[in-house]
């Protein structure tokens, strides 16, 4: 087959049709429950997760790919492809970037490159898009490198959660911990700067911080045309709503409505919604 092969996380949460079309190969995270192990967007939906968390007293635990994983997956690729460019998660988040490098290094059978997105959930898609698409055109490697590497800077992401309390369990939550031992009734706005949680705000009402998100994402955009996303963690209805304001706010290039995966939503606990952006 020839050409460049495409390789991201589930944080990604590419919507499944693109993930089809540009033929992007996903590695799972892990997420375990209950004495069982599940395979994130693959084993269980985000519709029984959500069901399931707000019905149990037992917390998920969540794990990153492993080396053995990336390297089954490379070696299988280096069958086809002339090359591979594997993007991800932060470094600051999970690990994830070390075992893919491990493995490109010790058993990848072509040449592969491995890029930290420096963003997660829907943002990374695009940066994982931006790739696949120059590969999909006949892209070589170094272009196809360069796409998503021009792309990182131009995506963002502002969110706000229902509660910290995910974020402070699994230590992901920088310095947003400050909000926590407030104990007040408040919706943070968060954005991820260099790997990291970061605090753009607070807003009493849910309302005022969906206001604030589309504000944020209009001083980073200006008037330029955008790759847009909102993403949620069950909560369509909102999400819809919030999709009519962005579209209307924006000249969107391309725009959906993506969800949290059960272990980005293990992180984030339900409610979670914000918007998504790639300056075009």
């Amino acid at each position: 087959m020839g050409g460049i092969a495409v390789v991201t996380d589930s944080a990604s949460c590419i919507p499944a049709e693109l993930v089809r079309q540009y033929n992007i190969h996903i590695v799972p995270f892990r997420l375990a429950w209950d004495r069982q192990v599940f395979r994130d967007g693959l084993d269980m939906s985000a519709a029984e997760f959500y069901s399931r968390l707000r019905e149990s007293d037992v917390r998920p635990t969540t794990s990153q790919p492993s080396v053995g994983e990336f390297a089954a997956l490379y070696e299988s690729l280096s069958g086809d492809a002339d090359g591979i460019v594997s993007i991800h998660i932060p470094r600051e988040i999970s690990n994830t970037c070390q075992s893919a490098e491990y493995a490109a290094q010790h058993f990848a059978r072509v040449p592969t490159r491995v890029i930290d997105s420096r963003t997660a959930t829907i943002a990374q898609g695009f940066v994982v898009l931006a790739a696949a698409r120059v590969a999909a055109a006949g892209g070589t490697l170094d272009e196809v490198v360069a796409a998503a590497e021009a792309t990182i800077p131009r995506v963002g992401l502002y969110a706000t959660l229902s509660s910290l309390e995910p974020l402070r369990r699994g230590g992901r939550i920088g310095a947003a911990i400050s909000l926590v031992g407030a104990r007040l009734s408040v919706y943070p706005v968060l954005y991820l700067a260099e790997g990291r949680v970061c605090v753009a705000g607070v807003a009493r009402v849910r309302r005022k911080a969906l206001e604030r998100i589309v504000d944020l994402v209009a001083q980073q955009v200006e008037d330029r045309p955008v790759r847009a996303s909102v993403f949620h963690g069950d909560d369509p209805e909102t999400a819809a709503q919030l999709a009519v304001e962005v579209q209307a706010r924006f000249s969107c290039v391309e725009f959906y409505i993506t969800e949290f995966t059960p272990v980005m939503g293990a992180h984030t606990g339900p409610g979670v919604i914000g918007v998504a952006y790639c300056i075009a």
